[in-house]
């Protein structure tokens, strides 16, 4: 991918666009103070917002916006979440205040290598929506086509999908093709979620090829001109003798 792909991807950039096929989103332009304090990592708390200026603007930044949302807010960067952080390990992510949302992405390794490779310029913000597992998906742009789709959430396997697995894959290339004209780079990897009413809602938009997990894909190489459908994980067996049974 060249400069001006990679730059569609981040948040700020793809959302104008593709406003009308996401989550209501709120962004809060960062400092270079506030820049270099991420970058710089280290531990948040009550006592810093009072030590140091630049934390202090920065919350009261974030308070207005987050004030907006009705009860908690998913909080990231440009390209990526605190995904490595205790708080989404515990509560999936979700914050209430200011200061847990900065707390949060200072302690994010993952969020300071970002911010270290120049590519942390907002802080945007969601209010927290408790996904359904299986509802979550990931797709495979090939030239502006869907050509593969993969379940999101590997830790089990879901039976319940087995039985809506090609209504899944007829709604995600109905929406990939209704969206097409409106991306600029054809060949990605887009995260999306599908509501109840089964309306799907764009996650994130990622970079093709490593460092991108291609999921249940294994690996990106492969003929991607060729589609591979929608690739679930396998049902759990048990061995029996020399036997392997599905349940």
């Amino acid at each position: 991918m060249n400069a001006a792909e990679l730059d569609f991807l981040r948040t700020p950039v793809w959302y104008p666009v593709l406003a009308g096929h996401t989550f209501l989103t709120s962004f809060v332009k960062l400092r270079k103070d506030a820049l270099n304090i991420l970058i710089a990592g280290g531990d948040f708390d009550r006592e810093d917002e009072g030590r140091n200026p630049a934390v202090k603007r920065v919350i009261e930044d974030l308070r207005q916006p987050m004030a907006a949302i009705p009860g908690n807010c998913f909080v990231s960067v440009d390209r990526c979440a605190p995904t490595d952080t205790e708080r989404f390990a515990g509560k999936r992510g979700a914050v209430f205040s200011p200061e847990s949302a900065w707390k949060y992405l200072v302690r994010s390794e993952k969020v300071r290598e970002s911010a270290r490779r120049g590519e942390v310029e907002y802080v945007c913000l969601r209010p927290f929506r408790r996904m359904n597992r299986t509802r979550e998906f990931r797709l495979f742009l090939w030239e502006g086509r869907l050509v593969a789709m993969s379940q999101y959430n590997l830790d089990r396997h879901f039976r319940r999908l087995e039985g809506i697995r090609e209504k899944l894959w007829e709604k995600a290339e109905d929406f990939v093709r209704s969206i097409s004209w409106l991306l600029p780079v054809k060949t990605l990897v887009m995260d999306i979620y599908f509501t109840a009413s089964g309306k799907i809602l764009i996650i994130d938009l990622n970079p093709w090829g490593e460092p991108t997990d291609p999921l249940l894909l294994r690996t990106w190489e492969r003929n991607w001109s060729c589609p591979a459908g929608i690739v679930l994980m396998d049902p759990p067996t048990k061995i029996s003798g020399d036997v392997s049974v599905s349940f």
